[in-house]
């Protein structure tokens, strides 16, 4: 996504230690760069309202489409291949999409889905679960989801697991604290650097934080500077809607909440 550094003209006769020398006479220190996310790959549609992407060795973003009820909203989710066996990360607004998507994963990956992951109970996290359950796949997520999603009358995860940190094959779980929604949780998948930030991070075309219905706006500020300081490496971010990129996702969630804030 970002192209190679320019080589060095003006300066590439300089020897290292003159150069090193004029750095510290200018009063220059070397910081690291950055962690860069890698280039996604092209997009293959499943459906009209199914979409894959390829994010990283063994990780595909997955993009569903709501009902015109909702608008058609775009909502991400995660497929993750390692060890043998598939995690799904919020599988689909309707059992139907995650139907074709653990087609797709049988006809494509040839690997069993081992478990899916609802990151908070609202309808974009949470619709595609009963077809995972009907397979008898596990479904995790935070306790509170299990509460609220059953409150809803719609089937519970069934492995729900209490605040704040839960270790599932190769991802980690996280409650950094209420945001979005009281029970926002996100996926870091170290061997990627991928964290899905779900819906408490916003995409960098975002001018609003979108829906508030069961926000917390007092603590979301906090919650994003706790990823921010649990993740420091994270390379790629995905947010629940909207383009993946860096880290400057949570720094542009923390300026939207600021700005809506004065």
């Amino acid at each position: 996504m970002h192209p190679p550094p320019r080589p060095l003209t003006s300066w590439g006769s300089l020897l290292p230690s003159t150069l090193a020398l004029l750095l510290g006479v200018i009063g220059c220190r070397t910081v690291a760069p950055a962690p860069q996310p890698p280039a996604a790959g092209p997009i293959t549609s499943l459906t009209e309202e199914l979409r894959i992407q390829p994010l990283a060795p063994g990780v595909w973003r997955l993009v569903a489409l709501s009902g015109e009820d909702w608008g058609r909203i775009p909502a991400n989710g995660l497929v993750i291949a390692e060890g043998g066996g598939v995690l799904l990360v919020d599988p689909g607004w309707t059992e139907a999409q995650a139907e074709r998507l653990l087609q797709w994963v049988e006809d494509t990956l040839k690997v069993p889905v081992h478990a899916g992951v609802a990151t908070h109970f609202h309808a974009d996290r949470t619709g595609g679960l009963r077809a995972l359950q009907a397979r008898g796949i596990p479904t995790h997520a935070l306790a509170l989801t299990a509460e609220l999603t059953s409150q809803q009358g719609r089937p519970a995860p069934s492995q729900p697991f209490p605040a704040p940190v839960h270790r599932l094959g190769p991802v980690e779980l996280f409650f950094p604290g209420p945001g979005h929604a009281p029970d926002n949780i996100v996926v870091w998948h170290a061997a990627s650097g991928i964290l899905f930030g779900g819906c408490m991070v916003k995409d960098l075309e975002a001018s609003s934080l979108g829906n508030l219905s069961d926000a917390d706006l007092a603590s979301w500020p906090r919650s994003v500077e706790s990823l921010q300081a649990r993740y420091p490496t994270a390379r790629t971010v995905v947010p629940g809607h909207g383009e993946p990129g860096d880290a400057s996702l949570l720094a542009h969630t923390l300026e939207l909440l600021r700005a809506g804030s004065r």
